[in-house]
């Protein structure tokens, strides 16, 4: 184990653009549709909906929570009609896997997504088996990263210690309150979508190729 790394005990994983590649482009679906649901919604044309769109995302944390909190959208519905989308895209990733599975300590997934949409994205990577518990807005209370009581939440509802556990994000914002808590913070450079705020002195780690980094640590001494 990589000595900065050996007292950790619990290992936190976002899921989106995070325990697969940004390459992939799963993501994009859900987005295109999260701005396919505010057009319809509010009768505006498509690109001026994606600008309403993206603005609730940079100002909120999440498209969902700028909508309950403009428009009193119902979170259910929202969520199963943006998560609504084809996974074959999504292949089995073995390396991924077998580098999770050495992990010492608890294994967790932390998503401002819904549970039985990272089900579905989980199985379909071959880490179906490989997590305690899937931690998603639902069990935030629906107030998503990055607000800091998420992580709060998070911490009280699963007895984390924050100063030893990881977290594993491809939203760099994201990880800013994880560090204010004490976490060790790893960001997953690969291209996705990054808030205005350029600010990446509460990271610890950069890494371009997850399953790589989790077998290099491993091997460390």
């Amino acid at each position: 184990m990589h000595p900065r790394l050996a007292s950790i005990d619990t290992w936190i994983f976002d899921l989106d653009n995070t325990l697969y590649p940004a390459r992939a482009n799963l993501f994009a679906q859900i987005d295109h549709r999260m701005t396919d649901y505010i057009a319809r919604l509010l009768d505006l044309p498509w690109d001026e909906a994606r600008v309403l769109q993206k603005d609730y995302f940079h100002r909120h944390g999440t498209t969902l929570t700028g909508l309950m909190a403009e428009h009193r959208v119902d979170p259910h519905a929202f969520l199963a009609e943006v998560h609504d989308i084809e996974m074959d895209v999504l292949e089995a990733d073995a390396p991924l896997a077998a580098a999770i599975a050495t992990l010492p300590g608890r294994k967790l997934v932390f998503t401002n997504g819904d549970k039985p949409y990272a089900l579905r994205v989980l199985d379909r990577l071959g880490l179906g088996t490989h997590f305690e518990a899937i931690h998603d807005i639902h069990a935030m209370d629906l107030v998503p990263k990055p607000h800091p009581t998420a992580y709060a939440n998070l911490c009280a509802r699963l007895a984390i210690e924050p100063t030893r556990a990881v977290f594993v994000e491809d939203m760099a914002r994201n990880l800013a309150p994880a560090k204010a808590i004490g976490m060790t913070t790893v960001w997953i450079d690969n291209g996705s979508e990054q808030g205005p705020d350029a600010a990446r002195d509460f990271i610890d780690f950069t890494v371009h190729d997850l399953a790589s980094w989790l077998t290099h640590i491993m091997e460390a001494s």
